[in-house]
């Protein structure tokens, strides 16, 4: 689980997998989502594609301890049980578990080491994780890919913080698991209505994870070459390049 320099794991977009966890999506699990069933097809496929465009991934578990009080819900996540453990294929090599302190310092080179990054979730709002915070923060991508459980809190909670922090957040919206469909489906209007890019896991994984760097470069050439021979483009003063502007 790291100890080496990682090569080829791609910063610019990173899939942000939320609690996908046995106690949320095993068959008869102590807080089972509603749409499990689909769900987990469709967490497969979303994995699968950021594998094969060599994406980063950033996991956030649920995680309790035995001795906490009982709320709104069953005790569940509970430390070190077979519940609290996420399913087998979101897990990629190499990894790191990031445990939670009181802390802000993080462990050197994540983005060199590791694939996978996982910060444990003591609260509903992840962002009460100091190092989660921090990370998430200083975060440099293009855009966060929000998939997992649950869709009405943790999900909704997490794409308005990151929204804050002036990140390009999308929420694959059948990819999140949900307890009650009503409240899912205001989660959705309320993030759209905030600026979240919203997207089905079919239209997510129609496209390329990574663009090919060959092609974007090739773009740029051809950008050059049509302004060096454009007609305005010789043209001297202020007006020729307001007209190269707004064509």
């Amino acid at each position: 689980m790291g100890g080496y320099r990682r090569k080829g794991t791609n910063w610019s977009r990173v899939v942000i997998d939320v609690c996908t966890q046995r106690d949320f999506l095993d068959a008869g699990a102590i807080l089972g989502v509603a749409d499990r069933e689909s769900l987990i097809a469709r967490l497969r496929a979303v994995i699968e594609w950021a594998t094969e465009g060599q994406l980063a991934v950033v996991s956030l578990i649920e995680s309790h301890r035995p001795t906490e009080p009982i709320h709104d819900a069953p005790l569940h996540c509970i430390d070190d049980t077979p519940g609290q453990r996420k399913l087998d294929f979101t897990l990629l090599e190499p990894r790191i578990l990031i445990e939670t302190d009181n802390y802000l310092s993080l462990p050197p080179d994540l983005h060199d080491r590791y694939r996978q990054l996982i910060f444990r979730k003591r609260t509903r709002d992840i962002l009460g994780n100091p190092k989660a915070d921090r990370f998430l923060t200083q975060l440099q991508t293009d855009e966060v890919i929000l998939i997992g459980v649950g869709l009405e809190r943790a999900i909704k909670a997490l794409a308005l913080g990151l929204l804050a922090r002036h990140h390009h957040v999308t929420v694959v919206t059948d990819a999140c698991g949900q307890w009650s469909q009503a409240d899912g489906d205001l989660a959705i209007r309320q993030l759209g209505a905030k600026g979240v890019n919203l997207l089905t896991v079919e239209e997510l994984i129609a496209t390329p994870a990574t663009p090919p760097v060959v092609s974007r470069f090739r773009r740029s050439r051809r950008r050059l070459r049509s302004r060096r021979h454009h007609p305005v483009e010789s043209t001297s003063g202020s007006v020729g390049r307001r007209e190269i502007t707004n064509a």
